[in-house]
């Protein structure tokens, strides 16, 4: 199955929403919002299998210095195609000169972001406000 890598923000809520629920991430349940802030981002890519978002990363930046990557997800059905390294390696394109490259990892996710080149950073702890309970 071909898979499209995509910068396009044309995606509809629904679509957001179901790729969210299928890896449980809290933000599915403020749909409205959650679209928005995908829409809104300063850089957007998606995949896409027949027509079906299966996967989708975005990056928040000052567009000189500084980026952070929140969202990278990939339906669980398309685990293991690369689809998340496809996406995470075109926003590093665009962001490769910048100063610095932030995201926070969870556990499970921590080793994919290592062979992205991604690496603690000395004694620096995330911090947050929060108010889901896990993504």
């Amino acid at each position: 199955m071909e898979i499209e890598i995509s910068n396009t923000r044309n995606i509809t809520v629904d679509a957001i929403v179901e790729l969210y629920n299928a890896n449980k991430w809290s933000s599915a349940k403020k749909p409205e919002q959650l679209h928005k802030a995908l829409i809104n981002s300063h850089t957007l890519i998606s995949a896409w299998a027949n027509g079906v978002l299966v996967g989708i990363g975005n990056a928040i930046s000052d567009g000189h210095l500084t980026v952070y990557y929140p969202h990278l997800l990939v339906h669980p059905e398309y685990h293991g195609q690369h689809i998340g390294q496809q996406i995470m390696s075109r926003l590093q394109d665009k962001y490769k000169s910048f100063h610095m490259q932030m995201l926070t990892a969870d556990a499970e996710a921590i080793g994919f972001y290592k062979k992205m080149g991604f690496e603690t950073a000395g004694n620096t702890q995330p911090m947050w406000i929060y108010s889901g309970n896990e993504h």
